[in-house]
């Protein structure tokens, strides 16, 4: 039990340590919170899996011990989307979920992660108490056992994802080609089939089953995705759309620019809806996100809220202030009258009525024009657990007053540290929740010192930890 703990995204674990044991101590963990602080022992819990090789077994396993704790269980039919099934549960009789996946990381890691009964994303009060109630499994009497079954939910959530972006959006797809990159993993067969009834021609991409997901993490990056701006031209398609492993976040690649950074898709689409859609309201968006956003909410007149990493806090800052859109330049993505999830299956429908209005190569060039382009990246430096903390310790004692050479204009903690330079640039230092890693995230207007920038970021870290190591 000491070996599980819950980070940014629910509980990670890699190899061996993702045993069945283990899962079962959580599914112990999850049954007991509910019964504690949600229902009385009965009631209904949704589990989901992602493709990994180990998801159905550890889906089997955390159904028995719910059952076994008086919970009558619906799992899904196969590998199905983690905002699908989180969407089951807000809209179901349900008093939460369960979803076995790792998400973004390569496939030797798993992981699960707990939906309350309402899908927002689940703040650290919730997984802390679920922390404290973990416990090897026990059981009420046989005939207190709840039910098991298995169901489809993809039905409901494309019905209300069709319904949302028409509401903002009300186009006509079928002019339009999409590319669709599953990367193997459980968007396929939902995302491009929801693209495909709205009308668009669908050029499907890697939508067959893979657990390895091709020998590669199935995150939608520039390596990952390599092969998609070929495709794209192949096909002489609009658009090319591809979600990560278990479809909560999403990628765009655009004829000309090729596959863009999570920080100019946030753009497009929160600029799209202030324009075509004339909605209007904040954005919400993580500390580690473009300043691009918030020149064009200046622009139409609407404020930005920015926030700790972490979808739960975007959820809760979308919740506070009614935002109309909110995201995190990973690709996660949430649109106002939407649960309180990331959900790369609803927004690449929303991403492809923007492109539909206009492309997005004509938008980009418009917000470069008019608000300046700007250059963004970020590293990993290795990072033991144990060290993370000496690291923040570090810098609250000694925050730098250069960087790259540059002043350091205003020091935010919001989530790290994150050092605005005079010019509007930025470096952001803040250790991963769910790797052994320190991020390093940088950006600015000028292209020549984005790298400069960067190294500064990983320096600063190596020296404060007392080490080197880019990972």
């Amino acid at each position: 039990m000491d070996d599980i703990t819950f980070g940014t995204g629910g509980w990670r674990a890699r190899g061996d340590r993702f045993s069945d044991e283990r899962v079962r101590i959580v599914g112990q963990g999850i049954a007991t919170y509910l019964r504690d602080t949600a229902v009385e022992t009965g009631g209904a819990v949704a589990v989901g899996y992602d493709a990994r090789a180990t998801s159905e077994d550890a889906a089997e396993s955390l159904a028995d011990v719910l059952s076994a704790n008086g919970f009558d269980v619906s799992v899904t039919d196969r590998d199905r989307p983690t905002p699908v099934l989180a969407y089951a549960v807000a809209r179901g009789d349900y008093c939460g979920g369960v979803m076995v996946t790792a998400s973004h990381n390569p496939p030797e890691y798993n992981g699960i992660k707990f939906i309350p009964g309402d899908a927002v994303s689940a703040m650290p009060s919730v997984t802390d108490a679920i922390e404290a109630r973990l416990g090897a499994p026990t059981a009420l009497p046989e005939t207190d056992h709840g039910t098991v079954e298995r169901f489809d939910p993809v039905a409901l959530h494309a019905e209300h994802s069709r319904q949302l972006v028409g509401d903002f959006l009300d186009v006509d797809l079928s002019d339009l080609t999409v590319v669709y990159d599953a990367i193997y993993g459980s968007g396929r067969g939902v995302t491009d089939t929801l693209l495909e009834e709205a009308g668009a021609t669908v050029i499907r991409r890697r939508c067959e089953r893979d657990p390895t997901f091709g020998g590669q993490a199935p995150e939608p990056s520039p390596e990952t995705l390599a092969g998609l701006p070929e495709a794209v031209a192949e096909h002489d398609a609009d658009l090319g759309i591809a979600n990560d492993g278990d479809a909560d976040r999403i990628t765009v690649c655009s004829p000309d620019r090729g596959v863009l950074s999570g920080h100019l898709l946030f753009a497009v689409l929160f600029e799209a809806l202030l324009t075509d859609a004339d909605a209007t309201g904040p954005a919400i968006r993580t500390v580690s996100t473009t300043f691009l956003i918030d020149r064009i909410a200046e622009a139409h007149g609407v404020d930005v809220h920015e926030v700790p990493v972490g979808f739960k806090w975007i959820a809760d800052g979308m919740a506070t202030h009614d935002g109309l859109f909110g995201g995190e330049e990973s690709g996660g993505y949430t649109i106002r009258g939407h649960i309180g999830t990331k959900d790369g299956v609803l927004i690449a429908l929303l991403a492809a009525a923007v492109a539909a209005v206009e492309p997005f190569d004509d938008r980009l060039d418009r917000l470069f024009e008019e608000h300046r382009r700007i250059y963004a990246d970020k590293r990993s430096v290795a990072c033991d657990e144990a060290a993370k903390p000496r690291l923040v310790e570090a810098l609250e004692a000694d925050v730098p007053d250069r960087i790259a050479g540059d002043p350091v204009a205003e020091t935010v903690t919001v989530d790290g540290f994150k050092f605005l330079l005079d010019d509007g640039s930025w470096v952001l230092l803040r250790p991963s929740g769910t790797e052994p890693k320190i991020r390093v995230y940088a950006e600015t207007t000028d292209p020549d010192r984005l790298e400069p920038l960067l190294d500064a970021g990983s320096d600063l870290v190596a020296a404060r930890l007392g080490g080197t190591g880019e990972d």
